[in-house]
């Protein structure tokens, strides 16, 4: 019995199916722990004085977990607010690298697109994004708004739960869910990792960043990181260009040596 040729789906879109569905898989750890410390987030946001509202509008608007902590703490304590706007600023000053490593991705699209992309660009978009990227070979847009949902949206949702019943919940940290999160990010960025550059600004980066936490702040150790671990992967030659290199200096010097191959000197025929 003969089979419908169009019945069956085209093999590019059949992989891409599957490597859709291994985003959402690999996304499920990441979308636990962010929703685990929303709650805390929105239990701490009550405790500064926020409304619901308000929680709610910095988890929409702004978007930034570690900053919105952050904030919430300046705000609590009474600082002004030029100086909380400006500490959250450089807390998420990694932000530029991120969009940086991702505008050659979505290049030719429009500039509303590239906006609302922007906004729901988070350190775990960030790392889901790019490595879904990188196996797909091309940009592939439902696969950036599936990491995004799956990240941002139990983001908001458990802002809500933490503000109006967190007192009732466990601390995440009793849970293990603290673990959670670093250790899922820690495995999608040895998966980004894909030669001797990525290498050095990995480990340079983890470096610089622990020892400027524990000799200043957390925070500052997130940016200095953040900022001179790529710096020093761009210091570390490509291996590809420097290979070519290698191979053009070899291909110079055979042919400067086939005119005395060809050509021998005139006293040796003498």
């Amino acid at each position: 019995m003969a089979l419908n040729a169009g019945s069956a789906d085209p093999p590019q879109q059949v992989e891409l199916g599957a490597l859709r569905r291994r985003l959402v898989v690999e996304s499920l750890a990441i979308t636990l722990s962010a929703a685990a410390f929303a709650v805390v987030y929105g239990l701490a946001a009550r405790s500064a004085g926020f409304s619901l509202v308000e929680a709610l509008a910095m988890s929409v608007f702004v978007l930034a977990g570690a900053s919105q902590f952050a904030a919430v703490g300046l705000i609590a304590g009474g600082v002004a607010w030029p100086a909380v706007v400006l500490l959250t600023f450089l807390l998420n000053a990694r932000h530029l690298l991120y969009s940086a490593a991702l505008a050659p991705w979505f290049r030719g699209r429009s500039i509303p697109y590239r906006a609302a992309s922007a906004h729901v660009l988070v350190d775990e978009t960030f790392a889901l994004g790019l490595a879904h990227f990188r196996r797909v070979g091309r940009f592939d847009g439902p696969g950036y708004w599936i990491a995004a949902a799956l990240v941002c949206v139990p983001w908001i949702g458990a802002t809500a739960l933490g503000f109006l019943g967190g007192q009732a919940l466990p601390d995440p940290e009793a849970l293990g869910l603290d673990v959670v999160f670093p250790a899922a990010m820690a495995g999608l960025a040895v998966a980004l990792v894909a030669g001797r550059r990525e290498l050095a600004a990995a480990l340079a980066g983890v470096l610089i960043g622990v020892a400027a936490a524990l000799l200043t702040q957390p925070a500052v150790g997130i940016v200095a990181g953040g900022l001179l671990g790529p710096l020093v992967g761009f210091l570390v030659p490509d291996a590809a260009h420097q290979g070519a290199e290698t191979e053009r200096i070899r291909a110079g010097d055979v042919a400067e040596m086939l005119p005395e191959i060809a050509e021998p000197p005139a006293e040796r025929l003498l």
